[in-house]
């Protein structure tokens, strides 16, 4: 193992990846329905291609914009649309969303049988027999976006790196939520193909150097990635302590090159490019096969579920479909959570869509958590050691409550990640993460209101 390194504060915690992490990615089983959210990225959403009543092929882009910062949606089945209009998607926005049925056999015969197959974008092939321009187009028009969670489109981010100034590539490969496994599962199954993927960026932004950041509690995937590197010069297999939140793109460049971001920077302020492992898959299989991207790999767990599993999934099923791809339910689930258990988000229904952000879905029993009650904060400074950006959410928490802003401002709240850390570590079981965030989108409304 070439580097053992980590970053200042974090947690460790259990992890539960044991019930997925050698479960082989199935293939979903294509879902009569899928609702298609028109903004799953950062930016603009899309306005539909299609209407009521139009056959679409699998692949097919269905919602499009002019704006300069948003990613194309594509139909992830073949089908018609039965609806077009408002629905609530996982984050708890409510969205445009276009609604895709599975034709029946009278319906095709009446549309004179057009081809279901799915619909390739045009002019893919050998990324080394491309030119650039030829490379961003694919890379846009497949709709790629983060798919480690920050949904920001990748050709825009691929595009602002390209001035220069970026002298590394990093994937992002800690997973260092508890539960999920998909990115471990795709080091291992889809290596060749993230691998492609960091070698078109790196040929985009004309750089020489790239690690992929991994964990030290994926052995199997560091083995394989270190044999399938070891005659490479350019590509290293950087391994970390397991800690939470090593995934944190700014957390992974402080770990790998000892780069530290500047407080409202980006990791392009410290010549680092950092995305992750299914962004690098998905960029391989839109520039090398023409492939959009309307399908991702989801980690379906918990004890709430009969089977846990890797799934690559439809983008647009619902969370109920993937249930049962799962076994279905395992006892009485009492909370279930797009994402991992520190960041992600708690849903309400079983209808809601998965996009192409949905790392994994967590069903949780009565005998996996228990509510607790908030007593009074003791200044033990627990908080304070744990937080990795090194605020002192204690007395941010505190000021929220007593709702000043300035003081919270003063105190860096919004350099905040909102990772977790310091309710995790709490022994009063204090709501930090939970005030802070407000506290941070309350000083940002403050800050409009003031323009």
């Amino acid at each position: 193992m070439s580097i053992l390194k980590t970053f200042a504060g974090g947690v460790h915690m259990p992890e539960y990846k044991e019930l997925s992490e050698k479960q082989a990615i199935e293939e979903q089983k294509e879902p009569s329905k899928v609702v298609i959210p028109l903004n799953q990225h950062v930016g603009a959403e899309c306005t539909p291609l299609v209407k009521k009543g139009d056959f679409v092929r699998e692949g097919q882009k269905i919602g499009d914009s002019d704006a300069s910062l948003f990613a194309p949606v594509h139909a992830s089945i073949s089908g018609i649309v039965r609806d077009i209009g408002k629905v609530y998607t996982t984050g708890g926005w409510l969205v445009n969303s276009i609604t895709i049925e599975k034709a029946s056999d009278e319906e095709l015969e009446a549309l004179g049988n057009p081809n279901c197959s799915e619909l390739l974008m045009e002019g893919y092939g050998d990324f080394r027999n491309l030119s650039k321009e030829k490379i961003i187009e694919l890379i846009k028009e497949a709709g790629i976006i983060g798919m480690g969670g920050g949904a920001f489109p990748s050709f825009a981010k691929i595009q602002s790196s390209d001035d220069g100034t970026i002298d590394t590539i990093i994937i992002n490969a800690a997973e260092c939520e508890p539960f999920l496994t998909c990115d471990h599962r795709m080091m291992l199954e889809y290596s060749d193909r993230m691998i492609g993927g960091l070698r078109i960026v790196m040929k985009y932004l004309n750089v020489s150097s790239a690690y992929i950041g991994i964990e030290d509690n994926k052995k199997d995937a560091i083995d394989l990635l270190e044999e399938k590197l070891k005659d490479d010069k350019f590509i290293k297999v950087a391994v970390l302590k397991t800690k939470f939140p090593q995934g944190d793109a700014y957390r992974m460049v402080d770990s790998i090159l000892g780069r530290k971001v500047p407080q409202g920077g980006r990791t392009k302020n410290v010549n680092t490019f950092v995305s992750n492992v299914g962004t690098f898959v998905a960029i391989y299989d839109a520039v090398t096969f023409g492939h959009a991207s309307h399908k991702r790999v989801v980690t379906v767990t918990g004890n709430g579920v009969k089977e846990p599993k890797n799934i690559n999934a439809y983008v647009g099923t619902s969370i109920r479909d993937l249930v049962e791809e799962a076994g279905g339910f395992n006892g009485d689930v009492t909370k279930v959570i797009v994402g991992g258990p520190m960041t992600g988000v708690a849903q309400y229904s079983l209808d809601t869509p998965i996009s192409k952000n949905t790392s994994g879905i967590i069903f949780l029993t009565d005998n996996d958590y228990k509510d607790q009650e908030e007593s009074q904060c003791i200044k033990c400074g627990k908080c304070v050691d744990a937080c990795p950006v090194h605020l002192m959410p204690l007395y941010i928490s505190r000021y929220q409550e007593l709702g000043n802003l300035k003081m919270c401002d003063k105190y860096n709240a919004q350099s905040c990640i909102v990772c977790g850390s310091c309710s995790f570590v709490c022994p009063a079981k204090r709501f930090l993460a939970e005030r802070i965030s407000v506290a941070k989108r309350e000083i940002k409304q403050s800050l409009r209101r003031s323009r």
